[in-house]
């Protein structure tokens, strides 16, 4: 993206033509800010997409200031520019392409790391300035930096910063204009850089004694094997209590009351409007006693428009606004330690863990999130595990509205279930499909208190996405449903799959209808089943099954995107194994019971 293309130029800020295509790379170690810096420079403009030929995202925006224009790419967080894995090849590959500056993000609270990199970056003599970031967190480990022996010593301008707070970030952009230098330093061997790291260290930095702080402690408790297995699923629990609470609170208090005071006496004025038709049945759709149900009607604009704002987005706010929060605060790398173990024995490093957080609030994150694993294998192991055996907040909010009425254990054992189909399933394809795991090498911050600002920006983007991604799938879904209904190709359907669905699971022909259009999107599915009164253990099998197979459509596509077709193409079969295996082993065992 050009700067002529975001059009955030032009008229009266039109800029000279010398610095109208200019191309600004942000780069530094992970975890030392880079996000909320590209935040900051760039507002909400941004557009991430792929590395050509690569699943190794990055973000690129526009930075706008005074008649200063210029495209800023986000470069994925690398150690080294000597590769290790794939992010680090993207970060070399950019910087090797050019560019007109270079924003460094140093983390002040580890200098020494930090310099390898640097140093590797002042080598291709690109004009730099150096955002000297965390010097709030580095004062209070007690460690004293001479910024100005640093900005002699690399040769560029360095610049104090706390990028949560934004202090010196306008200092910074000044500088980027107006003061940025080409280092003499030239490439090094590596132990010419380390000594060279070694001089450096000795002339900028002291390091004072200081008092362990409680956060201090929290993290050698969360470091221990025994007490952080424990806390890590202590924080779970207490976390998914939260978002439950949450997501219920907001629509007992908040989305209900909208949807029966302003919503519905809307729809019961259309209806009689449109009277009787295909036009009514599918904006409508079908009336109980002469009354719009919100949840069983299946129009386009009653449960098209009840399950996405009234009983899904709620719990996508809860759970984005806890997930977020123990992301800023931290703890995600350490709870992938603390999961690394487990998950070794599925083939995937711990890392793993928080694609699978994410999957629990939409899968389509969660898949996307699997490009942190470094190997197709452990990619293809994620996302099949994430697309079969961990539910999106939407289907977690339709699994209490389908089987809440036959009380709360059977909420309970269908989470019961997915977790031993997830072990399991692991376990096999661990064993079945050649490769290894590499081990996991993950940097681990320190705790921080979480920005309130940067928080709620977060919240925002995640919340904004799930409108933009799953708005069009709900309503267009329920439309495809309809008109299908309509044209009898459901019932079709039905009757085709019938015997396999009797025979199996022992399940109604009319049970084969919701299950086929989960395709489209599971949680409407599973609102489907409930008009079909079934019983208990039925509407159970039945749930357990759904759950299991066909994600919604969008859930397909990043699966195609991310893994090709051959292996969308074996994922999906071995949720369909897995599912009616499942199935079919429950109906026994409930029959026995």
């Amino acid at each position: 993206m050009s700067c002529r293309e975001c059009g955030l130029c032009s008229g009266k800020d039109a800029i000279n033509d010398n610095k109208a295509n200019l191309r600004v790379l942000l780069m530094g170690n992970p975890n030392v800010g880079k996000s909320v810096f590209f935040s900051r420079l760039t507002g909400a403009h941004a557009l991430s997409s792929n590395y050509p030929g690569t699943t190794v995202g990055f973000t690129q925006g526009i930075i706008k200031y005074k008649n200063f224009c210029a495209s800023l790419i986000d470069v994925p967080g690398a150690y080294t520019l000597d590769p290790t894995n794939e992010a680090e090849e993207i970060a070399r590959r950019i910087i090797g392409e050019g560019a007109d500056r270079v924003v460094l993000v140093i983390d002040a609270t580890a200098l020494e790391r930090n310099l390898v990199m640097a140093l590797q970056v002042l080598a291709y003599h690109i004009p730099t300035v150096i955002a000297l970031n965390m010097t709030d967190e580095a004062r209070h480990k007690g460690i004293l930096l001479d910024v100005e022996g640093l900005s002699r010593e690399l040769g560029v301008p360095v610049f104090q910063t706390v990028a949560t707070t934004g202090s010196g970030i306008s200092e910074l952009v000044e500088g980027l204009v107006d003061d940025a230098a080409v280092s003499s330093i030239n490439e090094m061997t590596k132990e010419e850089r380390w000594q060279k790291i070694g001089e450096i260290i000795a002339n900028v930095q002291t390091v004072t004694h200081r008092h362990h702080t409680f956060l201090d402690r929290i993290e050698d408790i969360s470091a221990n094997p025994l007490f952080g297995g424990l806390a890590g699923v202590l924080i779970l629990a207490v976390g998914f209590a939260v978002i439950r609470i949450a997501g219920e609170g907001l629509i007992a208090y908040v989305f209900d009351p909208i949807f029966a005071k302003l919503w519905l006496p809307l729809l019961d004025a259309m209806k009689d409007a449109l009277g009787d038709g295909v036009v009514r049945d599918i904006l409508i759709g079908k009336l109980f006693d002469g009354s719009i149900d919100l949840e069983q009607s299946m129009g386009v604009l009653s449960t098209g428009f009840y399950v996405e704002f009234g009983m899904v987005l709620p719990y996508i706010i809860s759970f984005y606004a806890v997930l977020s929060f123990l992301e800023d605060f931290g703890y995600l790398p350490r709870l992938a330690v603390v999961f690394d173990a487990l998950l070794h024995r599925f083939g995937i490093h711990g890392y793993a863990i928080i694609p699978t957080l994410l999957g629990f609030g939409c899968n389509v994150p969660g898949i996307l999130a699997t490009r942190v694993l470094e190997s197709e294998r452990e990619r293809f192991i994620a996302a099949t595990l994430i697309s079969v055996g961990v539910p999106c907040v939407s289907i977690q909010a339709m699994l209490t509205a389908t089987l809440g009425g036959y009380g709360a254990g059977y909420v309970a054992a269908v989470y019961a279930v997915l977790f031993c189909v997830w072990v399991l399933l692991g376990r096999i394809m661990n064993l079945m499909l050649p490769g290894f795991s590499p081990e996991l090498i993950v940097e681990i911050p320190p705790y921080r208190i979480p920005s309130l600002k940067a928080w709620m920006t977060k919240l925002w983007f995640r919340i904004k996405g799930f409108f933009l991604e799953a708005t069009p799938l709900v309503l267009g879904g329920i439309l495809l449903v309809n008109i299908l209904d309509m044209l009898g190709v459901l019932e079709a359907v039905g009757r085709f799959l019938a015997p396999i669905f009797k025979g199996v699971l022992d399940l109604p022909p009319q049970a084969a209808v919701p299950i086929v259009m989960g395709i489209f999107r599971k949680d409407i599915a599973m609102g489907l089943l409930i008009p079909l009164d079934l019983t208990a253990h039925r509407m159970f099998v039945a749930v357990i099954v759904l759950a299991m197979t066909f994600p919604c459509i969008a859930t397909f596509v990043v699966l195609w995107k991310e893994l090709g077709v051959k292996r969308m193409l074996a994922a999906s079969a071995l949720m369909m194994t897995a599912a009616m295996t499942t199935g079919g082993v429950l109906n026994v065992l409930l029959r026995l019971m």
